[in-house]
């Protein structure tokens, strides 16, 4: 996509965040993920992206279903960023997929893409990192930074992020416990009512 392009979708999508997304109803979601979805966001079904949440370009992100990006989430998503089924980004939670280089005197751009993977925590103000893949079931804790690839049903948290300790999981893939999050977003209705 051109760079003059980009940037009046950008503008555009601005002015509807500010406008229709983020007044809209807590439990909007249907209405949110339509706009999302106007603008080239791929999502699948039951994902719950609240009104309070940023993302930068929909046409970069990708959710497959029952994803939950909360209240005061950023995904500055330059790069393309998926979240795979029942990942979870917690509040205030920053998914960075672009950084500049400090070594060109230009200070170019540098944009590489981020993957959270299936049943994935990011908790409450942590940072993902450009290029980072956070691997299935894995839990990134309050304000911690992964900066390299989280290994699969692993639980992190630090700056950088340090493997802590295994997570518990069930036979299909899910974790022992599910986060309230991903409950909700099976006993809300889906057209947020």
């Amino acid at each position: 996509m051109s760079s003059a392009k980009s940037r009046f979708l950008r503008g555009l999508w601005s002015v509807v965040w500010r406008t229709l997304f983020w007044p809209s109803p807590r439990p909007a979601h249907a209405w949110r993920a339509g706009l999302l979805r106007l603008f080239g966001a791929r999502l699948g079904p039951h994902c719950h992206i609240y009104a309070g949440a940023r993302i930068w370009a929909p046409w970069n992100l990708r959710c497959d279903d029952a994803v939950a990006i909360a209240d005061g989430a950023v995904v500055y998503n330059v790069a393309a960023v998926h979240l795979a089924s029942h990942a979870i980004v917690s509040q205030e939670a920053f998914l960075c997929s672009a950084t500049h280089d400090p070594d060109d005197p230009d200070f170019a751009l540098l944009a590489r893409p981020i993957t959270i993977g299936c049943y994935a925590w990011i908790g409450a103000r942590a940072t993902v990192a450009p290029g980072v893949t956070v691997g299935d079931g894995a839990v990134l804790g309050l304000c911690s930074l992964a900066t390299a690839d989280l290994a699969p049903w692993t639980i992190y948290a630090g700056v950088p992020a340090r493997a802590l300790r295994p997570r518990q999981r069930v036979g299909n893939g899910a974790p022992a416990v599910i986060p309230a999050a991903t409950q909700r977003a099976y006993s809300e209705p889906v057209d947020g009512r």
